[in-house]
C-alpha cells in the first residue's frame, strides 16, 4: 500500500502504508486545541470509522508538545454576559468532548506517542488512546482545577481511575499537578518510557506488532475493551463469546495456528 498524505492547516494526517499518523500541528502555541484543530481532527476520525485500509492509528506532536489543551486565547472571545456565553461555551464543549467518543468509536486501535507536555484537553486525548507511549520529556498535567474549573473534563474522571487507580485519579485531579514521564511508568499511566528521540519509532514499532494480528481480530478486541468498561462480568463474556465466534468463522483462527504451526516447527 502506497503512503498518503493529506492537507490540513493544524494536523497532519499521513497514512504509512496499514498505519495511520496524526499529527498535532501548533507547534508555536505548544499545540493548543483550536476550533479549527477540532474540525480537523473529526474529519480525520471520521474518515477511519469505516477505513479498512488503515488498522492502527499512531498520535504525536509537532516540535515540543504534545498537545498542552484549550487554546485559552481562543476562549476570551466569549468575555461578555454570562447568558450569551452559556450556548456558546456548551457548543464549545461538546464539540470537543466529541472528540474523545470518536477516538473510542473508530475501529483502529490508538497509540498515543507523547513527545512532550500533555496538559488539560491534550492529556485527554492520551487517556482516550489505546496504548500510551511516552519520552523522557514527557509531562502529564490534568489543570482543569489549575484554572478553577472542575477535575470532571473529556473523560478525565473516566479514564484516568481506571488506568491508575481511584485514590491516584482523585490526587491528580484535585491537585492538578504534574506527572512526569518517570512516575507516569510508575503508576501505569503509560506502557512504556523510551530514550530522546525514540518515542515515534516505538509507537510505530507497537503499530507493526499489532498489524501482523488479523484486521477483524484488533477490531473486535478494541470493542471488547469498550464494552468491558461500561458493562458487568456476563455481559462482558457474552461480548467476548460472540467476538470469538466470529474471528473463528472469518478463517482467521485457522491461519493464524497455521502460521504459529509453522514457526514452531522451523524451531
Amino acid at each position: 500500500m502506497q503512503n498518503e498524505t493529506a492537507r490540513f492547516e493544524t494536523i497532519t494526517w499521513e497514512k504509512k502504508g496499514e498505519i495511520g499518523l496524526l499529527t498535532f500541528n501548533r507547534p508555536e502555541r505548544y499545540n493548543a486545541i483550536s476550533y479549527q484543530l477540532m474540525d480537523e481532527v473529526a474529519a480525520v476520525l471520521d474518515s477511519l470509522k469505516y477505513d479498512t485500509d488503515c488498522r492502527v492509528l499512531v498520535l504525536t506532536g509537532a516540535g515540543k508538545a504534545f498537545c498542552s489543551g484549550t487554546d485559552l486565547k481562543e476562549q476570551r472571545q466569549f468575555e461578555g454576559n454570562i447568558k450569551d456565553r452559556a450556548p456558546q461555551l456548551f457548543d464549545s464543549q461538546k464539540r470537543l468532548s466529541d472528540l474523545i467518543v470518536r477516538f473510542r468509536q473508530i475501529p483502529q486501535p490508538v497509540i498515543a506517542a507523547v513527545n512532550g507536555v500533555a496538559a488539560g484537553g491534550g492529556m485527554c486525548f492520551a487517556l482516550a488512546s489505546d496504548v500510551r507511549i511516552a519520552g523522557p520529556n514527557s509531562r502529564f498535567i490534568a489543570s482543569f482545577v489549575n484554572v478553577g474549573l472542575s477535575g470532571g473534563e473529556l473523560g478525565a474522571s473516566y479514564f484516568l481511575p481506571r488506568l491508575v487507580g481511584m485514590s491516584r485519579a482523585s490526587e491528580l485531579l484535585l491537585t492538578g499537578r504534574e506527572v512526569l514521564a518517570e512516575e507516569a511508568l510508575q503508576i501505569g499511566l503509560v506502557s512504556r518510557l523510551t530514550g530522546e528521540g525514540e518515542v515515534l519509532p516505538v509507537a510505530f514499532e507497537m503499530a507493526n506488532l499489532m498489524l501482523e494480528k488479523s484486521a477483524l481480530g484488533l477490531k473486535m478486541t478494541k470493542e471488547i475493551l469498550n464494552t468491558t468498561l461500561e458493562n458487568d462480568l456476563e455481559a462482558s463474556l457474552q461480548v467476548e463469546n460472540r467476538s470469538q465466534v466470529l474471528c473463528v468463522l472469518s478463517g482467521t483462527f485457522e491461519d493464524a495456528i497455521k502460521r504459529f504451526e509453522n514457526r514452531k516447527n522451523k524451531k
